[in-house]
């Protein structure tokens, strides 16, 4: 039975057209479960109904025309309860809802499960069946499965099917997102191509079938070729019979069933790339349908082969297209190199299929002030190249190929945005200050890319947060101590009479360095940030030394120790920092007029389990400073960079805010300073509640400084008190949100939480 489901599931999500789909899918649960019928009811949420959208066992002429109300019947009990329903006689069920046409007066056992994606009911499976029976529980578990199974394969068809569909007068294709950074652009789409990877490919027709017959020989030729050159490469590294993968590759190569089933599909219209996929996507169905396990996985011999076959016929294509003066950028993962790459190339916006709002692509795009939105459900991609589109990243929407009218709605919004910038920028040089006298400073988050150019005329008072992960990630090897030292020079130059906190060594979880890798199951709760730097002393003693050699002639680093969970952690790294402030300090004495400075040592409250240790933490350090990401992360136990929880993930979380004003109260009482330099402190709504809780620092990134401080100096701080009072007493963070963006509408802040001013 799992070796028809796993077949089921794989033809369904394979096949090019959504409703051929469809009905061969519900044939083969007719079949396999042998029963009298199998329907397919799909959500159509604009009218709030059910479409009978494929059957096989009811009448064929009611296909796209019958509907049933989302509370209509046992098809809209089953969307309401979200739940299977499994009747013996579904004509005597109270809520049973003949409909003449559907042609199931003999139908009478009924089992109904609902396909749910992202707790969103996509539709209905049923099977029915003539005898009056219930069915048993292995054919319901089977439903289940499937429905359950079917559900990321729907939303994807659905999502292909908004873009595919020709625009209707007054119609929006529009897609909706996680939204990942604030702001609105216009602009061609441009994609960036992921790998050769045959689960990509869109099916094409083509015109010139010779042409597409001559690129098929070509890269069949190539590929061969390239399995020649990795077999002699490798020969005298591995055992000859290891090598027989390369001979079994190019016996499929040479096979004439493979070919000529390959040019059968071009001779049909296709493009190469789809026949190619259509051909191994069949061969991969058959090998996974086989018992035998060695067998099965030679369908993984076929995908690599097809995958390699692809990636030479589309060699050309890969190679990196001319930009247009802007764009746009989307792509399956949006990574920070991309971003990098493109940003100063006409780069206006991003769109990523996956990752959530903070993922580090989002959090660098809020950094430079790019709209973002991610976790868009996967799409083809080749559908959306060189498409118009409008990005909202306020609500996470998509707009492509857009009406005249919607465009012109957003130019005027996009106007206002540029209106609001203007006025932002002329409190950049004032101080921080609320309308009744409140001052806080504002710091920046720096590190992300080097250089401080664009940082020193933000209007900040100093670096609250240097990442110093960069030198270390765009490296073969580890930066040596003179390398470190040139690097953390500029930072503490670019602000010579301000503070510079630099974070020691910061990997692990979703940071590596290529030449250390590390491999964990969870790698959230793992090997990370000060956990790896006291376990190889070398390495933190180094950077130590190099921060403290910046220093001279400075005398504004303060050193702040990531991730801290206990005590011992911050006795070891203070003994370490000790060590090297005395070994350097004994290098250098005879050159040195005056004594080496010694930095302030803080840590970062990120991990639970300092919050119920304040008070000692406080007997050791200097400072505090709250890391609110990874606060948020493990005090609700989300992943932040995982889309299927992101909504899950939220900083305005009644627990997070709560333990964010317990901190501040507990630094209070031990005069220790507090500063915070997550996302939160970027944030309108964030920065008055955290101001209005005592913080005496916010770290955040350049382009947010002038926006903050543009809403400090226009609220009183007795009216920040009086909200965060009112929060602290909400059960849910829609409600803390709802709340929130209100006040700010109220005091005029709206154009900072929305499109336009």
């Amino acid at each position: 039975m799992l070796t028809i489901l796993r077949r089921i599931v794989l033809e369904f999500s394979q096949e090019a057209e959504f409703e051929r789909a469809l009905k061969r899918m519900v044939n083969q649960v007719k079949h396999a479960l042998s029963t009298d019928c199998c329907s397919v009811y799909l959500s159509d949420y604009q009218n709030q109904q059910f479409v009978l959208s494929a059957s096989d066992g009811l009448a064929t002429s009611t296909l796209g025309q019958t509907a049933i109300g989302f509370s209509e019947g046992l098809v809209g009990l089953v969307g309401q309860r979200e739940e299977p329903i499994n009747i013996a006689d579904a004509h005597n069920h109270p809520q049973f809802y003949h409909v003449p046409e559907l042609e199931e007066d003999d139908l009478k056992a009924f089992l109904g499960t609902p396909i749910i994606h992202q707790r969103r009911v996509l539709g209905i499976l049923i099977i029915q069946q003539k005898q009056a029976r219930q069915f048993n529980e292995n054919e319901e578990a089977f439903l289940v499965t499937l429905s359950a199974q079917l559900a990321t394969a729907i939303a994807n068809a659905e999502a292909r099917g908004v873009i595919g569909r020709q625009n209707d007068k007054g119609w929006v294709k529009q897609l909706t997102g996680i939204p990942g950074a604030p702001g609105v652009v216009q602009s061609e789409i441009l994609i960036n191509q992921p790998k050769a990877d045959l689960r990509t490919v869109t099916l094409e027709k083509v015109s010139n079938v010779e042409n597409e017959k001559q690129r098929f020989e070509s890269a069949v030729e190539k590929t061969r070729e390239d399995f020649e050159e990795l077999a002699e490469n490798l020969s005298d590294k591995i055992a000859d019979d290891s090598l027989d993968i390369f001979e079994v590759y190019k016996q499929l190569l040479d096979s004439v069933h493979l070919t000529d089933e390959i040019n059968a599909k071009i001779n049909f219209g296709w493009n190469a790339q789809s026949a190619l996929k259509q051909v191994v996507d069949n061969y991969v169905i058959q090998f996974e349908s086989i018992e035998d396990a060695y067998l099965r996985e030679r369908a993984n011999d076929i995908k690599d082969l097809g995958n390699r076959l692809l990636m030479n016929l589309l060699q050309p294509d890969l190679a990196s297209p001319k930009l247009p003066s802007s764009f746009i950028l989307v792509a399956e993962d949006v990574s920070a190199s991309m971003l990098a790459e493109y940003q100063h190339k006409g780069l206006l916006g991003i769109v990523s299929l996956t990752g959530s709002n903070n993922s580090h692509a989002a959090i660098l795009a809020r950094a430079i002030g790019i709209p973002a939105i991610m976790g868009i459900e996967q799409i083809p991609l080749a559908q959306l190249n060189g498409q118009q589109a409008i990005i909202d990243g306020y609500s996470g929407e998509l707009f492509i190929d857009p009406s005249e009218s919607l465009q012109k709605e957003y130019e005027h919004l996009i106007a206002e945005e540029y209106e609001l910038d203007d006025k932002v920028k002329q409190v950049r040089e004032l101080p921080s200050i609320t309308r009744d006298g409140r001052a806080i400073e504002l710091l920046l988050n720096a590190g992300l890319s080097v250089g401080f150019e664009h940082s020193k005329d933000a209007g900040a008072v100093g670096i609250g947060l240097y990442r110093t992960e960069i030198p270390f990630m765009n490296r073969s090897c580890f930066p040596s101590e003179t390398e470190q030292t040139e690097i953390y020079q500029e930072a503490l130059s670019a602000f010579p009479s301000q503070m510079v906190t630099m974070r020691t060594l910061d990997v692990g979880g979703d940071k590596s360095l290529p030449y250390f890798p590390i491999a964990e199951d969870n790698p959230f709760l793992g090997w990370r940030g000060i956990r790896i730097t006291l376990d190889h002393p070398e390495i933190f003693l180094v950077q130590v030394r190099a921060m403290m050699r910046a220093n001279l002639g400075h005398g504004n680093l303060e050193i702040m120790l990531p991730m801290i969970s206990g005590l011992a952690e911050v006795d070891d790294a203070i003994r370490l920092i000790n060590q090297a402030h005395f070994e350097l300090s004994a290098e250098l004495e005879r050159y040195l007029e005056e004594k080496l400075p010694k930095p302030k040592i803080g840590i970062m409250i990120e991990v639970p389990s300092a919050i119920f240790q304040l008070k000692e933490l406080a007997t050791r350090v200097d400072f505090f400073s709250v890391g609110s990401n990874d606060l948020t992360q493990y005090l609700l136990a989300v992943d932040r960079n995982n889309a299927r929880v992101a909504d899950l993930y939220d900083s305005y979380h009644p627990a997070v805010l709560r333990a964010l004003n317990t901190i501040a109260q507990e630094s209070s009482k031990s005069l220790v300073p507090l500063s915070l330099c997550g996302e939160l402190a970027g944030e309108p709504a964030g920065a008055l509640l955290l101001l209005a809780m005592g913080y005496d620092k916010l770290s955040m990134s350049p382009h947010n400084i002038a926006r903050i401080k543009w809403v400090i100096r226009h609220v009183e701080f007795k009216r920040a008190k009086v909200i965060l009072e009112h929060v602290l007493n909400l059960s849910t963070a829609k409600q803390v949100r709802s709340y929130l963006y209100e006040q700010l509408e109220t005091l005029g802040l709206g154009g900072f939480i929305r499109a336009g001013m």
